[in-house]
C-alpha cells in the first residue's frame, strides 16, 4: 500500500478547493470499510486515502502548513495505513446517552483486545490495540481504539480465492458472535493485502 508523504499532500489552498469532491469520494470509499459489532460497536477499516482524508482534514482544521506540524500529523496518523499483510481498523463504542456510555466504559474494559476476525472458519485473529499509547484505564475504556489484525500467509491466499470473513467480539459484557462480513466490505478488506 503507498505511504502518504508530505510531497504527496495538497497544500491548504489545493485541499480548500477540492474538499468537497474529495470527501465525497471518503464517505462513498468508507461504506465498504466499516463493519458494525452488535450495535454499539463499529470497526472503521483504514488505508491509504481514509488516513490520507483524516491528515488533509487534521491540517485544515488546525491550520497546519509547516513542515515540522505536517511531519507531526504524519506520524500520528501514518502508522493507520495498512502494511500488506495486515488490516488496521478504528474501533469505535458508541452509545448516545452520556450516562449509559459512562457506566458501559466502565464495564468494557480490554474489548479492544477481545475483537477478532475469521477467515473461513480458521481459528480467530484477534487484534492487537493501541500500539501508540494506552487509552483505557483502571475505571474505563475509551470510546475509541486503534486495532491492527495481522494475517497469516495462507489466511492472505484463501481470502484471495473467496473465503469467508466473519467477525466478532468475545468480551464478558459484549458479546457478539462470528457475524460473515458483507461481500462488498470483505472484497474492499482483501485489496489491502498485498503481500503474499
Amino acid at each position: 500500500m503507498p505511504q502518504i508523504t508530505r510531497d504527496s499532500l495538497m497544500t491548504l489552498e489545493a485541499y480548500s478547493k477540492a474538499r468537497q469532491e474529495f470527501r465525497a469520494k471518503v464517505m462513498a470509499h468508507k461504506k465498504n470499510r466499516k463493519v458494525h459489532l452488535g450495535e454499539n460497536v463499529t470497526l472503521i477499516f483504514e488505508d491509504e486515502l481514509t488516513v490520507r482524508y483524516q491528515i488533509q482534514e487534521m491540517l485544515r482544521v488546525e491550520k497546519i502548513f509547516d513542515e515540522a506540524g505536517i511531519n507531526d500529523e504524519l506520524d500520528s496518523y501514518g502508522p493507520l495505513v495498512p502494511d500488506g499483510t495486515n488490516w488496521k481498523a478504528t474501533m469505535m463504542i458508541e452509545y448516545p446517552d452520556p450516562i449509559e456510555r459512562a457506566a458501559k466504559l466502565a464495564e468494557l474494559i480490554g474489548i479492544e483486545d477481545r475483537v477478532w476476525v475469521k477467515v473461513n472458519g480458521s481459528d480467530p485473529v484477534y487484534a492487537i490495540a493501541d500500539e501508540d499509547l494506552e487509552r483505557e484505564t483502571e475505571e474505563k475504556t475509551s470510546s475509541i481504539h486503534f486495532l491492527r489484525f495481522e494475517l497469516a500467509p495462507e489466511m492472505i491466499r484463501a481470502l484471495r480465492r473467496d473465503a469467508p470473513l466473519s467477525m466478532g467480539i468475545d468480551h464478558r459484557a459484549y458479546e457478539v458472535p462470528a457475524e460473515e462480513v458483507a461481500e462488498a466490505v470483505r472484497d474492499a478488506l482483501v485489496k489491502d493485502l498485498t503481500v503474499d
